[in-house]
């Protein structure tokens, strides 16, 4: 979790797409922290990889759940929200990261691919960010944390429609700041360089090399070096960051 240390005792967390990765290492970073960590994941066949991130933070006296929603979904949406209601009684950070990636040139793209990642980007960044916006404002205070891509300013061949969608959450994020800029509520992205995560297993070892030679720092990130973004934007110290993005990239991009 790197050497960044902040306190959120006493806050409660929502970190969708929390099953693996980096949403994965974010809750554990987050209830070491002290927060209590809702671990979102998409469906039963998921069941099990958030049990295991939840038993984890639970072995080292932290406390996380389980809660269920595919995130592109409004009902299963609203019902996670519910849930997360009943149990406590405040919402304080809201990690929008769950994604799902796919590669394919233009021309080849269905259109339920390119559906399928926009909805689990976009859409479900806004029916999140939606729900959460009510308890924020209640209690005038709270942070919003999108996550982004750098991808989204520089591109990618044979992600389009992932760029596009991270692109769109950068935009989507700006303009939601400006809308609760008086407010105690704070949003802001993070967009990850590329990261060893269970999202790059598929990509053949040619086009990892490709990537990690492009990059100034020479390698790929690992998760602990992503996380600490999210941390500091979670923490007080961030309270004047407002639609702002964060790129631990190695030097692939400079925003």
């Amino acid at each position: 979790m790197g050497s960044l240390s902040v306190d959120l005792t006493g806050q409660v967390a929502l970190v969708t797409g929390a099953t693996s990765g980096i949403g994965a290492e974010v809750a554990r970073a987050f209830a070491a922290s002290g927060a209590r960590v809702f671990v979102n994941y998409p469906g039963p066949s998921c069941y099990d990889d958030a049990a295991a991130v939840v038993a984890g933070i639970e072995e080292t006296g932290g406390s996380a759940s389980c809660v269920e929603a595919d995130v592109s979904r409004e009902d299963q949406v609203d019902a996670m929200f519910a849930q997360i209601a009943q149990r406590e009684e405040r919402l304080d950070i809201l990690v929008n990261n769950a994604g799902i990636a796919h590669s394919a040139p233009i021309e080849a793209l269905t259109v339920e691919h390119f559906q399928r990642v926009m909805d689990v980007h976009l859409l479900g960044t806004f029916l999140c960010t939606r729900k959460a916006l009510p308890l924020f404002y209640a209690q005038n205070s709270g942070r919003i944390i999108n996550t982004a891509s750098q991808l989204a300013y520089i591109g990618a061949p044979g992600f389009a429609h992932y760029t596009a969608a991270k692109g769109a959450i950068l935009s989507f994020t700006r303009s939601l700041a400006l809308e609760i800029g008086d407010r105690e509520v704070t949003a802001n992205c993070v967009a990850p360089g590329a990261t060893m995560t269970p999202m790059l297993a598929d990509v053949p070892d040619e086009v990892i090399s490709a990537i990690r030679g492009s990059i100034p720092a020479g390698r790929l990130a690992e998760v602990d070096d992503i996380v600490g973004a999210y941390l500091f934007l979670a923490s007080d110290a961030a309270a004047h960051f407002r639609g702002q993005c964060l790129s631990p990239n190695g030097g692939d991009a400079f925003l």
